[in-house]
């Protein structure tokens, strides 16, 4: 049987290739064309897949060239699905074909099921060993494509479940068994968030040998380009204000805002990206996915991550690891004790925007949307027009599982946006010469796991002004818990896409203690970001990007007396604990920052 798959490698498809024929290695393709990485979602996948992401336009074609064993008659297979089916929503925005040598397939992909599958192709006669494949969007409106299969045998099936079909995959790939050696570091920091971040560099300047592993191909999370949220909360206040200067280097400029003029230069990428590089201790690892941690008597001894454009999988073995990524994937990975709030928590945005052009502009009914032609919506029915469109209000997945149904809740955010700007369009017959400007393909999230420490902080910790001995985490924004909005909740009970902030303050800056920054079970692990220990309602004053940040350094600086004590994060809290607060006091930035505003 010969079976060739062409794989999109550095397109971001994971598509696989057998033995017998020839992998399609990443230097042979082309660019993206105007398909985007969807790698967020491997967890789920096992795989990254590429985007249609055009805002109802459709996007430039996807080539690479694909080299086959012998020509002859090939049976086509394409993993993809139909994003609207699991709402049994009519149409199917997501359509594309397939084009060989210029040639579309005769059947059209995204059309069908519900679930990702291989989808039949139909047999095509090839008379070349070398051909150019394309994914050739239709509508520009989220069409999705994770692999395409070319097999000689038209009675072959691919798999379609795990493990049966990563296994597969992998041989096709020429993958080995056997992750690569990235090697052994002091402290490896999964998550290049703000939080992140901030660890590996407070870490790195403290003399740690620091491996920190990010899944996108920038640093900053929801303050990057990618997602456009603008950093909140306090640093550099008394009596540390030194903690806080590694955030007020990453920090930008110029304030970020909605609408069109919250573009992707205001969030400074290349900053970020450079100041990190500079650090001669920080070892940077971007487009690397971890799912797998190793332990041994209880502590995490290596990761492993997926390089997300070509499937390759390395292995980080450390001393002290910091799981900085929102999500608690790493000590979940390792068993470590959390807690998710089932139903309830705070959902996730994909900010949008609309922009004005100077000719009227078209856009189509979007029946697969949700149907909004009578319902009200901010932007529509509150009087503040463009302005209320795409904000972070525009928030859904309070009530479900944010990992089993990751892409689901995003997908729902993007029926949402489709569905008002459908309604403003087309039933009120507004905004002639706007079109759809930008939209996040990647989900800007709030809450999941909480990673449990020593010490859970309490909303009636914050209320009470309750004081620790190890206090070392400023914060400065309210408790901003988000729950569904009832104006706009009818019809959509459950599955709610309009948020509120309910706000509760308390006598600030709090000071965070160092006891919820590292895991009550896992000896050797560290936290920083939105998933430290912390409750449910605690979660809304200490998820902002600053606070996180300043975590981020605290981890530093904490990881620093590991090394120099040979001890565990534990231990310094009751052993150093002086020390760090010493530390705190000198910082670790390069200037003094100023204390940084709500």
């Amino acid at each position: 049987m010969k079976i060739v798959m062409a794989t999109f490698v550095l397109l971001g498809l994971a598509g696989r290739v057998p033995a017998a024929t020839v992998l399609v290695e990443a230097e042979a393709f082309d660019d993206y064309g105007g398909w985007v990485d969807d790698s967020q979602f491997m967890d789920q996948m096992g795989s990254p897949f590429l985007l249609a992401h055009g805002l109802g336009r459709p996007v430039e074609d996807a080539t690479t060239m694909v080299p086959l064993p012998a020509t002859g008659t090939y049976r086509v297979w394409v993993r993809t699905r139909d994003w609207v089916a699991p709402w049994n929503a009519p149409g199917t925005p997501g359509r594309f074909q397939v084009l060989v040598d210029g040639k579309p397939l005769k059947t059209e992909f995204g059309t069908e099921g519900a679930a990702w599958h291989w989808h039949d192709g139909g047999q095509i006669v090839i008379d070349t060993q070398k051909i150019a494949v394309a994914l050739h969007d239709l509508t520009g409106f989220e069409g999705r494509c994770d692999a395409i299969l070319f097999a000689a045998d038209s009675d072959f099936i691919p798999p379609n479940k795990d493990p049966d079909m990563a296994t597969w995959r992998r041989k096709l790939l020429k993958l080995s068994e056997q992750p690569q050696q990235a090697g052994q570091f002091d402290l490896v920091v999964v998550g290049g968030g703000i939080a992140g971040t901030c660890a590996a560099i407070s870490a790195a300047r403290l003399g740690l040998d620091v491996a920190l592993v990010q899944d996108r191909p920038v640093l900053g999370g929801n303050n990057s380009s990618e997602v456009r949220v603008w950093l909140q909360g306090k640093r550099n206040l008394p009596p540390y204000p030194r903690v806080g200067d590694v955030v007020a280097e990453l920090e930008q400029q110029k304030a970020a805002h909605y609408g069109p003029t919250n573009t992707a230069e205001l969030y400074e990428d290349d900053k970020k990206l450079a100041v990190v590089r500079a650090e001669k201790n920080v070892s940077l690892f971007l487009m690397h996915r971890v799912n797998r941690a190793y332990t041994r008597d209880g502590r995490i001894t290596a990761v492993v991550a997926q390089q997300t454009r070509t499937g390759r999988r390395v292995r980080f073995a450390g001393r002290w690891f910091a799981d900085c990524t929102g999500d608690g994937c790493v000590g979940a990975l390792a068993g470590a004790d959390f807690e998710l709030t089932p139903k309830g928590h705070m959902g996730r945005c994909n900010l949008w925007n609309v922009a004005e052009t100077d000719q009227p502009v078209a856009f189509p009914r979007c029946e697969w949307a949700l149907n909004l032609a009578d319902k009200p919506f901010p932007g529509r029915t509150d009087g503040r027009g463009l302005l209320a469109l795409g904000g972070w209000y525009w928030e859904s997945g309070f009530d479900h599982d944010p990992f089993r149904y990751s892409e689901t809740i995003r997908d729902w955010n993007f029926r949402a946006m489709y569905g008002a700007w459908d309604a403003l369009k087309n039933i009120d017959k507004k905004y002639p010469n706007h079109r759809l400007n930008w939209a996040a393909h990647v989900s800007g999230k709030r809450e999941s796991r909480r990673l449990l420490g020593d010490v859970i902080l309490s909303k009636e910790d914050l209320l009470g002004s309750k004081k620790y001995p190890d206090g070392c985490v400023p914060t400065g924004w309210k408790i901003d818990l988000h729950l569904p909005e009832k104006r706009y909740e009818k019809g959509f009970e459950g599955d709610a896409f309009i948020a509120k902030a309910l706000f509760t303050d308390y006598p600030r800056p709090y000071w965070i203690p160092y006891r919820c920054l590292y895991s009550r079970n896992v000896p050797n692990l560290f936290m920083a970001g939105r998933d430290v220990s912390v409750t449910h309602d605690a979660l809304g004053s200490v998820r902002v990007m600053r606070t996180g940040g300043c975590m981020g350094e605290i981890v530093g600086m904490a990881a620093a007396l590991c090394k120099r004590y040979d001890a565990d994060p534990r231990a310094v809290y009751e052993n150093y604990l002086d020390e760090l607060k010493k530390l705190m006091g000198e910082g670790v930035g390069k200037r003094s920052g100023t204390a940084g505003e709500n």
